[in-house]
């Protein structure tokens, strides 16, 4: 079977770019990096430590990714509202920042150290429009105060979480060979990874979207009078995305494959905790894995069967 052409993560996928050389170019996009890697740090401590089980290359490619989505995240969900920012400068900033993205993935720089961390892995994988406009157009959607309804959530979640995982899904096959049909397969994991955190931060969430930013990411269901049966309905989806992910965990070259079976497993211990919580408090309790818990699922991962069969 042939290698996919065009295909996330080959090297015949048109959008890469030779990169740019230099040692002042170099040294700035080494200060980016670092950048990057301290928003990570700032903000997630899950996905902190999965990373850490990431080659070098892809561990700060993955950072770079996680650090745009974060700033992206920030100016719809709070930081820019809370700095003063009217939502129509929000909007703005939004749109300035999905520009200088795009603008940066053209020239290979940007001033703003996070976009050109971005850049620099975007210019390297092939991350282009196709996987930024989606991301930009839901981070977009949460300042519209308009109603989900069940096509909108789903759209919502492809360019909010979907695609994400489809960023990283690059980097990851930089350097591997896979068939058609294995592409296929991990980029639908991907996808399905990605909507599972999603869809178990939403569940976590709920109190603080509702309250603080009036969403309800759950079409026909009344956050205040969420009965169990309904959260675990919720679940039984979450789960069936985890499980579609996990089927394409094996595909994924060795390194990579430590590090998102170390998200995989959080979120899947995420899951079990939301169903074992009353519904009723969710509205009051932000679930989370403690500390010791997540050391020994990031273990299980590195060294536990399959961990390192080719």
């Amino acid at each position: 079977m042939s290698v996919a052409q065009g295909a996330p993560g080959t090297s015949s996928e048109p959008g890469r770019q030779a990169p740019a050389s230099g040692p002042q170019l170099e040294k700035y996009t080494a200060a980016a990096l670092a950048s990057a890697a301290q928003v990570i740090g700032a903000y997630s401590t899950s996905f902190g430590l999965a990373c850490r089980l990431l080659g070098p290359r892809e561990r700060s490619q993955v950072t770079s990714i996680y650090a745009l989505v974060r700033v992206a995240d920030e100016i719809v969900d709070g930081a820019a509202s809370q700095a003063g920012l009217p939502d129509a400068a929000q909007r703005a900033a939004l749109d300035g920042l999905e520009a200088e993205t795009l603008r940066a993935i053209e020239t290979g720089f940007s001033t703003n150290l996070i976009v050109h961390a971005f850049a620099d892995t975007a210019r390297a994988t092939g991350i282009d429009a196709r996987l930024t406009a989606p991301f930009f157009a839901s981070m977009r959607r949460d300042l519209d105060p308009a109603p989900f309804d069940a096509a909108g959530i789903a759209e919502y979640i492809y360019g909010s979480a979907e695609v994400v995982g489809l960023m990283c899904l690059r980097s990851f096959l930089q350097q591997a060979e896979r068939t058609d049909e294995e592409l296929r397969l991990l980029a639908a994991g991907a996808r399905s990874l990605g909507a599972a955190f999603q869809k178990v931060n939403f569940l976590r969430d709920i109190a603080t979207d509702r309250d603080d930013l009036g969403r309800n990411y759950f079409p026909g269901v009344n956050l205040l009078t969420m009965t169990d049966a309904e959260k675990n309905l919720l679940l039984d989806d979450m789960d069936a995305d985890l499980d579609a992910a996990a089927r394409s965990l094996p595909l994924l070259p060795l390194g990579s494959r430590r590090a998102v079976a170390t998200a995989h497993g959080l979120f899947a211990s995420l899951a079990v905790k939301l169903r074992e919580t009353p519904a009723r408090a969710l509205l009051s309790t932000r679930i989370r894995v403690p500390d010791p818990e997540k050391l020994m699922i990031a273990l299980g991962a590195a060294f536990g069967p399959g961990a390192w069969k080719k």
